[in-house]
Protein backbone atom coordinates (compact mmCIF):
# COMPACT_ATOMS: atom_id res chain seq x y z
CA UNK A 1 0.00 0.00 0.00
CA UNK A 2 2.88 2.37 0.67
CA UNK A 3 4.46 1.65 -2.51
CA UNK A 4 1.49 2.13 -3.98
CA UNK A 5 0.97 5.94 -2.60
CA UNK A 6 4.74 6.22 -3.23
CA UNK A 7 4.30 6.06 -7.36
CA UNK A 8 1.11 7.41 -7.31
CA UNK A 9 2.90 10.55 -5.35
CA UNK A 10 5.21 10.32 -8.19
CA UNK A 11 2.85 10.37 -11.18
CA UNK A 12 0.98 13.40 -9.97
CA UNK A 13 4.16 15.48 -9.87
CA UNK A 14 5.57 14.22 -13.06
CA UNK A 15 2.47 15.70 -14.35
CA UNK A 16 2.33 18.97 -12.27
CA UNK A 17 6.03 19.46 -13.80
CA UNK A 18 5.17 18.52 -17.57
CA UNK A 19 2.30 20.94 -17.11
CA UNK A 20 3.97 24.01 -15.54
CA UNK A 21 6.80 23.60 -17.93
CA UNK A 22 4.75 23.63 -21.01
CA UNK A 23 2.39 26.68 -19.66
CA UNK A 24 5.02 28.46 -18.22
CA UNK A 25 5.63 32.33 -20.53
CA UNK A 26 8.97 34.49 -19.95
CA UNK A 27 8.18 36.70 -17.07
CA UNK A 28 8.91 40.27 -18.44
CA UNK A 29 8.44 43.58 -16.35
CA UNK A 30 9.07 47.25 -16.70
CA UNK A 31 10.47 49.05 -13.89
CA UNK A 32 10.74 53.30 -14.06
CA UNK A 33 12.45 55.55 -11.71
CA UNK A 34 11.09 59.30 -12.47
CA UNK A 35 12.02 62.20 -10.60
CA UNK A 36 9.19 64.16 -13.33
CA UNK A 37 7.57 62.11 -14.86
CA UNK A 38 8.72 61.11 -18.72
CA UNK A 39 10.86 58.45 -17.59
CA UNK A 40 7.49 56.97 -16.12
CA UNK A 41 6.00 58.26 -19.97
CA UNK A 42 8.51 55.94 -21.69
CA UNK A 43 7.97 53.54 -19.72
CA UNK A 44 4.15 53.35 -19.95
CA UNK A 45 4.36 53.73 -23.96
CA UNK A 46 6.88 51.21 -23.70
CA UNK A 47 4.55 48.58 -21.66
CA UNK A 48 1.94 49.36 -23.86
CA UNK A 49 3.83 48.46 -27.05
CA UNK A 50 5.06 45.31 -25.60
CA UNK A 51 1.84 44.30 -23.43
CA UNK A 52 4.26 43.96 -20.47
CA UNK A 53 3.51 45.03 -16.59
CA UNK A 54 4.95 48.21 -15.81
CA UNK A 55 5.99 49.66 -11.82
CA UNK A 56 7.64 52.18 -10.01
CA UNK A 57 11.01 51.20 -8.39
CA UNK A 58 9.36 52.23 -5.08
CA UNK A 59 6.75 49.66 -5.44
CA UNK A 60 9.03 46.42 -6.57
CA UNK A 61 10.18 44.20 -3.83
CA UNK A 62 11.69 41.32 -6.01
CA UNK A 63 12.40 41.14 -9.12
CA UNK A 64 14.30 37.62 -9.37
CA UNK A 65 10.93 36.02 -10.89
CA UNK A 66 11.71 38.10 -13.85
CA UNK A 67 12.84 36.48 -17.17
CA UNK A 68 13.32 40.01 -18.59
CA UNK A 69 14.03 43.49 -16.62
CA UNK A 70 13.80 46.40 -18.47
CA UNK A 71 14.94 49.70 -16.43
CA UNK A 72 13.68 52.67 -17.47
CA UNK A 73 15.49 55.89 -14.74
CA UNK A 74 15.95 59.62 -15.18
CA UNK A 75 19.16 60.67 -15.19
CA UNK A 76 19.75 62.42 -11.21
CA UNK A 77 22.90 63.64 -9.22
CA UNK A 78 24.85 61.39 -10.74
CA UNK A 79 23.27 58.41 -11.67
CA UNK A 80 20.25 56.66 -12.87
CA UNK A 81 17.68 57.30 -10.32
CA UNK A 82 16.16 54.13 -8.23
CA UNK A 83 18.44 51.79 -10.76
CA UNK A 84 21.22 50.75 -7.67
CA UNK A 85 18.71 50.06 -5.26
CA UNK A 86 16.23 47.67 -7.57
CA UNK A 87 18.86 45.81 -9.80
CA UNK A 88 21.46 45.20 -6.64
CA UNK A 89 18.16 42.65 -5.64
CA UNK A 90 19.17 40.36 -8.54
CA UNK A 91 21.17 37.36 -7.21
CA UNK A 92 21.83 36.09 -10.63
CA UNK A 93 22.11 37.15 -14.03
CA UNK A 94 21.98 34.08 -15.35
CA UNK A 95 19.19 32.84 -17.74
CA UNK A 96 17.92 36.55 -17.32
CA UNK A 97 18.18 39.61 -19.71
CA UNK A 98 18.17 42.86 -18.64
CA UNK A 99 17.87 46.15 -20.46
CA UNK A 100 18.37 49.85 -19.45
CA UNK A 101 17.59 53.11 -20.87
CA UNK A 102 18.60 56.52 -19.30
CA UNK A 103 16.15 59.01 -19.69
CA UNK A 104 18.41 62.86 -19.94
CA UNK A 105 17.99 66.03 -21.64
CA UNK A 106 21.93 65.91 -23.11
CA UNK A 107 21.79 64.34 -27.00
CA UNK A 108 22.36 60.73 -27.00
CA UNK A 109 23.87 60.50 -30.20
CA UNK A 110 26.65 62.62 -28.28
CA UNK A 111 29.24 60.20 -28.35
CA UNK A 112 31.08 61.51 -25.25
CA UNK A 113 27.57 61.95 -23.92
CA UNK A 114 27.45 58.22 -24.05
CA UNK A 115 30.35 57.32 -22.42
CA UNK A 116 29.80 59.66 -19.83
CA UNK A 117 26.52 58.01 -18.94
CA UNK A 118 27.79 54.35 -19.05
CA UNK A 119 30.63 55.05 -16.95
CA UNK A 120 28.06 56.69 -14.33
CA UNK A 121 25.82 53.11 -15.07
CA UNK A 122 29.05 50.86 -14.52
CA UNK A 123 29.73 52.76 -10.77
CA UNK A 124 26.12 51.72 -10.07
CA UNK A 125 26.21 47.99 -11.02
CA UNK A 126 28.53 44.90 -9.71
CA UNK A 127 30.69 44.46 -13.31
CA UNK A 128 28.89 40.79 -13.95
CA UNK A 129 25.52 42.86 -14.35
CA UNK A 130 27.21 45.35 -16.42
CA UNK A 131 28.98 43.27 -19.11
CA UNK A 132 25.74 41.48 -19.75
CA UNK A 133 23.11 44.90 -19.63
CA UNK A 134 21.43 46.25 -22.97
CA UNK A 135 21.95 49.77 -22.16
CA UNK A 136 20.12 52.56 -24.06
CA UNK A 137 19.60 56.40 -24.07
CA UNK A 138 16.68 58.75 -24.28
CA UNK A 139 15.90 62.21 -24.29
CA UNK A 140 13.85 63.64 -21.51
CA UNK A 141 12.53 67.10 -20.56
CA UNK A 142 12.43 69.50 -17.64
CA UNK A 143 10.34 72.41 -16.88
CA UNK A 144 11.68 74.36 -14.28
CA UNK A 145 8.57 75.99 -13.02
CA UNK A 146 7.84 72.21 -11.71
CA UNK A 147 10.71 71.51 -9.78
CA UNK A 148 11.08 71.26 -6.04
CA UNK A 149 12.67 73.98 -4.18
CA UNK A 150 15.44 71.58 -3.14
CA UNK A 151 16.10 70.91 -7.07
CA UNK A 152 16.08 74.35 -8.09
CA UNK A 153 18.70 75.17 -5.60
CA UNK A 154 20.87 72.02 -6.55
CA UNK A 155 20.63 72.62 -10.12
CA UNK A 156 21.29 76.56 -9.67
CA UNK A 157 24.42 75.20 -7.95
CA UNK A 158 25.34 72.85 -10.86
CA UNK A 159 24.60 75.71 -13.38
CA UNK A 160 26.98 78.39 -11.15
CA UNK A 161 29.41 75.69 -11.63
CA UNK A 162 29.43 74.61 -15.00
CA UNK A 163 29.79 78.10 -16.18
CA UNK A 164 33.06 78.28 -14.50
CA UNK A 165 34.31 75.17 -16.57
CA UNK A 166 36.48 75.68 -19.53
CA UNK A 167 34.45 75.00 -22.54
CA UNK A 168 36.50 72.05 -23.78
CA UNK A 169 35.75 70.71 -20.32
CA UNK A 170 32.28 70.54 -20.64
CA UNK A 171 30.93 66.95 -21.48
CA UNK A 172 27.26 67.15 -23.54
CA UNK A 173 25.34 66.28 -20.40
CA UNK A 174 26.95 70.03 -18.72
CA UNK A 175 26.61 72.03 -21.60
CA UNK A 176 22.46 70.56 -22.01
CA UNK A 177 22.34 71.60 -18.71
CA UNK A 178 23.60 75.16 -19.51
CA UNK A 179 21.72 75.75 -22.50
CA UNK A 180 18.28 74.60 -21.07
CA UNK A 181 18.93 76.99 -17.85
CA UNK A 182 15.56 77.94 -16.40
CA UNK A 183 13.58 76.86 -19.29
CA UNK A 184 10.66 74.34 -20.17
CA UNK A 185 12.29 71.92 -23.09
CA UNK A 186 11.09 69.10 -24.10
CA UNK A 187 13.13 66.15 -26.18
CA UNK A 188 10.58 63.54 -25.54
CA UNK A 189 10.17 60.80 -28.53
CA UNK A 190 8.00 57.82 -28.14
CA UNK A 191 9.98 56.70 -31.68
CA UNK A 192 13.51 56.17 -30.05
CA UNK A 193 12.43 53.44 -28.42
CA UNK A 194 12.06 51.49 -31.20
CA UNK A 195 15.35 50.13 -31.23
CA UNK A 196 14.77 48.76 -27.85
CA UNK A 197 11.71 46.99 -29.05
CA UNK A 198 13.39 45.51 -32.08
CA UNK A 199 16.11 43.86 -28.60
CA UNK A 200 13.22 42.20 -26.77
CA UNK A 201 11.54 41.05 -30.23
CA UNK A 202 15.09 39.04 -30.90
CA UNK A 203 14.36 37.05 -28.33
CA UNK A 204 11.36 36.73 -29.02
CA UNK A 205 10.47 38.10 -25.66
CA UNK A 206 7.23 39.77 -27.07
CA UNK A 207 5.05 39.57 -29.35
Amino acid sequence: MGAFRKNKTNTIKARVGRYSNKTRKNMNIIIFGSQYGTARQYAEELGRRTNTEVRSYKDVTDINDYDTIIYIGALYAGGVLGMKETLGKLTTCQGKKVVIATVGLADPRDSNNVESIRNSIRHQLPPTLFEVAHIYHLRGCIDYSQLTLKHKAMMWMVYKKALKMPEKERTAEVRAMIETFNKQVDFTDFNSLGGLIDDLKTDSLIS
